[in-house]
């Protein structure tokens, strides 16, 4: 067992494709919960470990709301892990994970009030030569056209969509949103530290059908210090979880 135990669960990641990453962590704890009556239907889009879906089930359940989380990937293994992590939990009876594409779930009936996902981002980088690793980093599987496109589709109405990405995505996603009807509300600059190149995008964008789209809440956020302790505000964003 190669586990990575926080407060409220325990997640195994040495079969699946990525194992539990800064990422990951940083998204659980960020991605905006939406104001519903419950159940919270949540979607997690290449779940991996599960390891997002596990963090949000936690937030959830905190703010003492029911819901329900669907986790998708098309890597077998890493759905077997998922499986796995969710079974050992204690919102086991709320939480599914299924081997599916998001183009194919877009096809069917299904609606959530948010959508969260770590997805593959590399473009144009050397591809990685185990197939498993590659596809759950790289574009090839679900373009973030595809992905916006699909998720869009599958959020109710006011629904959240909630993503990490490279800091350079920022203009495309943007703009990709405003074509299927997603609007930005909240984005998070991050930086690895102070004085270093912007690394991650962090955005919340929301499905709106009224013509008012009310400013967008931008912030800067610093995973480390220089000394590379770990900064106040990453601290405080991940209080709930890490031991």
């Amino acid at each position: 067992m190669n586990g990575f135990r926080f407060k409220q669960f325990t997640v195994e990641h040495d079969k699946c494709s990525m194992q539990v990453n800064t990422d990951a962590v940083l998204l659980g704890a960020w991605a905006a919960i939406p104001a519903v009556s419950t159940p919270i239907r949540v979607l997690d889009i290449g779940t991996g470990s599960g390891v997002i879906a596990l963090m949000m089930a936690q937030r959830i359940q905190e703010i003492h709301c029911s819901f329900e989380v669907t986790a998708i990937d098309i890597d077998a293994a890493s759905v077997a892990q998922a499986a796995e992590n969710f079974h050992q939990s204690v919102w086991s009876e709320r939480m599914e994970v299924r081997c599916q594409s998001l183009q194919d779930l877009a096809t069917t009936a299904s609606r959530y009030d948010c959508i969260v996902s770590n997805p593959p981002y590399f473009v144009h980088s050397l591809k990685n030569p185990n197939p498993t690793r590659m596809a759950a980093r790289h574009t090839d599987s679900l373009s973030y056209e595809e992905l916006m496109a699909s998720s869009a589709r599958l959020l109710n109405a006011e629904g959240l969509f909630s993503l990490i990405l490279p800091a350079e995505a920022e203009d495309e996603i943007v703009r990709l949103g405003a074509e299927n009807g997603l609007t930005p509300m909240h984005i998070t600059h991050v930086y690895s530290k102070p004085q270093r190149p912007r690394k991650r995008l962090l955005i919340t964008l929301q499905k709106r059908h009224t013509g008012h789209s009310p400013m967008c809440r931008t912030q800067t956020f610093y995973i480390a210090l220089e000394n590379s302790s770990r900064s106040p505000e990453y601290e405080a964003l991940t209080t709930a979880f890490y031991l």
